[in-house]
């Protein structure tokens, strides 16, 4: 399967910046009050869980090949999908929160601010649409809408 569009949505710079200030300050905190080696113990394991839980939170995909569309944990056969919608941080926000309908499928990150929305058309699916964070939603929404292919008048055969 060609992959023709992908994208990890990677925590940013500014996280782990953050991060390693909660672990100096959890150091500077235990090498006061503890002895030497249990506050570097405590530190690093500090440390390797910031780390594991920064690299776990960015590890989600997306990723659009020929026949099937991944978001995180989640994957669909191009053929249930329907239109891909690219949404500016205002409108992603709305349907994220306010105008979001419960059954929908999210892959949101709160340092993303635009998104995709695709609509599904699966009857074995309650999800009426995904809502997928991303930093590129134009070339999302146009990896989806060229995976599609031609799309089918009114339910029938596509034309060739």
């Amino acid at each position: 399967m060609e992959t023709q569009y992908a994208e990890r949505l990677t925590v940013p710079l500014r996280w782990w910046v953050q991060g390693t200030m909660l672990v100096v300050s959890l150091w500077l905190a235990t090498v006061v009050a503890l002895p030497g080696i249990v506050a570097w113990t405590v530190t690093a394991v500090g440390l390797a869980l910031m780390a594991a839980v920064l690299l776990s939170y960015g590890a989600a995909r997306i990723e659009v090949g020929e026949s099937r569309l991944r978001a995180g944990r989640a994957g669909i056969e191009v053929r249930h999908l329907g239109d891909a919608t690219a949404l500016d941080a205002d409108a992603a926000r709305r349907l994220a929160g306010r105008d979001a309908d419960a059954r929908a499928y999210l892959l949101l990150r709160p340092y993303l601010k635009r998104a995709v929305r695709v609509d599904l058309h699966d009857p074995a699916d309650p999800a009426p649409y995904w809502l997928l964070s991303t930093r590129h939603p134009d070339a999302l929404a146009q990896a989806i809408a060229t995976a599609r292919g031609p799309v089918a008048p009114q339910g029938g055969p596509a034309a060739d």
